[in-house]
């Protein structure tokens, strides 16, 4: 990854727990986000309607209960 520090520009909901986010460099990447729902914070999320209730805020992807996962995390797959 380099210098480059990502910043998640868009997220779509392709099934499964899977986003297809984007990322201010121009790469768009499929990621399996359920690798990542570990914690207290991410039970909510298990729930697949409340996992699909993500948005995009400031530079990464987060959701209504405080729950976010880093953007270098999401542009390491």
């Amino acid at each position: 990854m380099g210098d480059y520090i990502p910043s998640v520009t868009s997220a779509d909901y392709k099934g499964n727990f899977i986003l297809i986010v984007g990322f201010d460099n121009g790469v768009k990447k499929e990621i399996d986000c359920k690798k990542h729902l570990r914690g207290s914070i991410f039970e909510p999320l298990k729930d697949e309607s409340y996992f699909k209730r993500f948005f995009v805020d400031g530079q990464t992807v987060a959701w209504p209960n405080g729950a976010d996962i880093a953007p270098d995390t999401l542009y390491e797959g």
